[in-house]
């Protein structure tokens, strides 16, 4: 049995936080991954008929968000509800009007990384950004960030995205004068270790004014870099 009140909304598996917005400036969102799609389905229309019409779910794969987009048939807010398989995130309603300093540069290492710069750029675009996507440009040839740099320090913020030894977000720190939010990816091979090679590296670089997040946490990268760049 559903028992709301002004700040929360209590459906037995999930109490929705619907006072967040107020609090954060951004809304709830959803972590879809060790959700099934009715609870999904669930929260979505409980916050719908709460009046936040614009929720973000991430880490929700194809053949759930496809179940998902099922049970929602026949609702008004069905249509509203679309999937985007490169950054693993369901989007129902629509991106906040971009509103922020300037662009946000989404950047990677390798094409590997693109998953998780695409959930970075979506809940960047989400939360009201101009994102700029500049992918592939990783320290093994080098001269592809170089010819890519202008473009790069035209942002107010950047993320810079990278596995193996995670040295882009290193060499990005020291090029541009905007702050670096460095996400370590999972992608490597064995000595890697699943990622925490590119996080201590991160962690320890010398380049000022890098922040770093968890391992492939686009989502928590693309937020802080909203925050950052919707501070005036």
């Amino acid at each position: 049995m559903e028992n709301e009140n002004r700040n929360s909304l209590d459906l037995g598996y999930a109490n929705l936080d619907l006072d967040r917005k107020r609090r954060t400036g951004a809304g709830e969102v959803i972590f879809g991954q060790s959700k099934d799609s009715e609870q999904i389905a669930g929260i979505l229309t409980g916050f719908w008929n709460s009046g936040e019409k614009n929720v973000l779910v991430t880490r929700i794969d194809e053949e759930k968000a496809e179940a998902v987009k099922a049970l929602l048939a026949g609702h008004s807010l069905a249509d509203r509800f679309q999937y985007f398989p490169d950054a693993r995130i369901a989007l129902l309603g629509q991106n906040a009007p971009a509103d922020g300093l300037g662009p946000i540069a989404v950047v990677t290492g390798g094409t590997s990384d693109i998953p998780v710069a695409e959930e970075a750029a979506r809940t960047a675009e989400f939360l009201g950004n101009d994102v700029i996507r500049v992918y592939d440009v990783g320290v093994a040839g080098i001269h592809r960030l170089f010819d890519k740099l202008e473009l790069i320090r035209s942002a107010k913020v950047v993320i810079a995205i990278a596995g193996m030894e995670g040295a882009l977000a290193s060499v990005v720190g020291g090029l541009v004068s905007a702050p670096v939010i460095a996400v370590p990816t999972s992608v490597g091979y064995g000595a890697s270790f699943g990622g925490i090679s590119a996080l201590l590296s991160m962690l320890n670089s010398c380049a000022s004014g890098v922040s770093v997040v968890n391992i492939d946490n686009g989502f928590g990268a693309g937020y802080q870099a909203s925050m950052i760049n919707h501070m005036k």
